[in-house]
Order: C-alpha cells, then structure tokens, then sequence
C-alpha cells in the first residue's frame, strides 16, 4: 500500500519557483529519499503534504486520507522534522516536549527520556542557550517520541556531530523495522545511497528521476582513473583530438569526457560512451596505471543536473 501519494501536485509562486506536475509514491514502511540541491522544491513538497500550505492545483493524500481535508488526523500519525527548527522564548527543552506530547494527547514521557539520552539532549537546558546541532536534537524527540507510523524529513541532520547522525539513523532503523515508513529529503547524497531503498531526485521544482537507489546508480557512465609520468600530455592529446575534429560538420568527436580533475600526476575523468573509444583514445597516451570505476551517487545526481 502507497501511504505516500501525490497527483500532479503543483504550488506557484508566481515569478519564484515551486513544485511542478510532481508524481509521487512511498510505500508503507520504505525508507524513501527525496534528492535535490537547496531551492529544488523539497521544503515546498513537504509543507504541501502536511497541509501547511496550499497547493496550487493537483493533490496529495497521506495514509490515504486528502491532505488538506484531513491535515488534523494526518499530523496526530505523523512525526515531522523542519529544516529550521525555533522555539518559544524563555523555555527550557523538557517544555517544548511536554507540549508536543499534548498537543498529541499522549504521555511521551517515558520514550522522551530514552530518546533525550540517546542524542545526548539536557531536557532542563534553555532553548534560547541551544547550538545548531541541539536545536535539531529537540526536533528530532519531539517528531520521534509518540512513535507515528509516518516520519517526514526536511534535511534532519544538518547541525548534527557525526556520532549523534549515527545515533539517529540507527533509532530510525529501528522504527522502520518496527514497521513504520519514513521520508526522507536530503541534499547529502551518502546518507540517501546509505539508508534509502527508493529516492526521488528533484530539479528546479520538477521530478527528473525516481525508482530504486540501485537503479538510479546504474548508468554506463564509469569514472575513469589514470597516473601519468606528465599530466599535461593528457590535456595537449585532447586539445591535439579537439583541433582534428572541431569545425568539421558531421566528423565525429571522439570519447565524451566530463568532470576532469588533474592532481599531480593523477587525471581523473567521468566517461560515458562506447568503450571502444575510450580505449582507442587511452593508446595514444602514455599512462602507467589505471582504474575504472562506477560514479558514486553524488556524481551520478550531478549526471541527472546537467
């Protein structure tokens, strides 16, 4: 079952970019990714579907109730974490808990402390005192602490230390293993290619991808590795390949290289096309080792940007 469903969902801000013609699907108890660089609509899709702003046209439904006409029944099942997280003034962190267990109608207690010790969060410390990282740490226990069957993510670990990112994915993976789905959207690539089964990848308010994370990372682009007694012999047999082919209409350019780095005598290339031609490019210079790889998630999103 699909707790996660979009149609054609769309929010206009007249000149300023939101979320375009946007088809979605998470299934129950997936751990789905929403890809995107800051500004790509993530903030704006997951507002939508939580009823905090309206969508221009199309629809959305959670747990297959509207997201609109049920927003009340949707967030008492949902546990949400905001970009940017702010509290009220003059309140300490248990507060600020005890309160997001009442506006729920639930005793948290008990799951608030275990959560509290686990990311290292001071319940009487002031939330006017929090860093960046323990701001984050009190909207985490408040979305985690009544155990809703729907977790939804606006980049969650940002501020966070590398220890306590590893507290919270290992608490998540334990509430998916207790049957609960959870979306996630991240501009950190290695956290989606890491935890997420299935990812969507967003661009300019618009779906460009979606499927599983294995299929997303399999295209016949391949990182291409060489060590060279000079690098710039590299760069002289391509201007040399350039100036043969380029002005010539319908004269064929040779091996698609991108993302070129040069470190010392390390050349490093993404690659994308007929091997053959790769090889037969590769003989004309003079290396003296190399490697040929699959492009990691990160590069691969970067394929799906340009």
């Amino acid at each position: 079952m699909d707790i996660i469903t979009t149609e054609h969902l769309t929010k206009s801000y007249g000149r300023n970019r939101g979320i375009i013609d946007l088809n979605l699907s998470v299934r129950e108890g997936e751990f789905y990714g929403f890809i995107g660089p800051n500004g790509a609509g993530k903030s704006t899709t997951i507002r939508t579907l939580l009823g905090l702003i309206h969508p221009t046209s199309g629809k959305a439904s959670i747990m297959n109730m509207d997201v609109q006409k049920n927003k009340r029944e949707i967030l008492e099942n949902t546990g949400y974490i905001p970009s940017e997280a702010m509290f009220y003034s003059g309140t300490t962190v248990s507060e600020i808990l005890n309160l997001s267990a009442k506006l729920r109608q639930k005793n948290c207690r008990e799951e608030s402390r275990r959560l509290c010790e686990r990311l290292q969060l001071d319940p009487g410390q002031k939330t006017d005192e929090l860093s960046l990282g323990n701001r984050k740490k009190v909207s985490i226990v408040s979305a985690l602490q009544h155990s809703p069957k729907l977790y939804i993510f606006d980049e969650p670990t940002s501020g966070l230390d590398p220890l306590i990112q590893k507290e919270f994915f290992e608490i998540l993976k334990e509430r998916r293993a207790g049957g609960a789905t959870i979306f996630l959207s991240s501009h950190i690539l290695s956290e989606v290619q890491r935890y997420c089964s299935r990812a969507a990848v967003i661009r300019e308010g618009r779906l460009i991808a979606c499927g599983d994370i294995a299929d997303l990372a399999r295209t016949n682009a391949r990182r291409v590795t060489l060590t060279l007694p000079d690098s710039t012999l590299f760069l002289k047999q391509l201007r040399k390949q350039a100036e043969q082919t380029g002005g010539h209409k319908g004269v064929h350019r040779g091996p698609e290289i991108r993302d070129l780095k040069i470190e010392g005598s390390s050349v490093s290339f993404l690659y994308q096309g007929d091997m053959k031609e790769l090889v037969e490019f590769l003989t004309q210079i003079a290396f003296t080792d190399i490697t040929i790889t699959e492009p990691d998630l990160n590069e691969i999103f970067m394929h799906f940007y340009e």
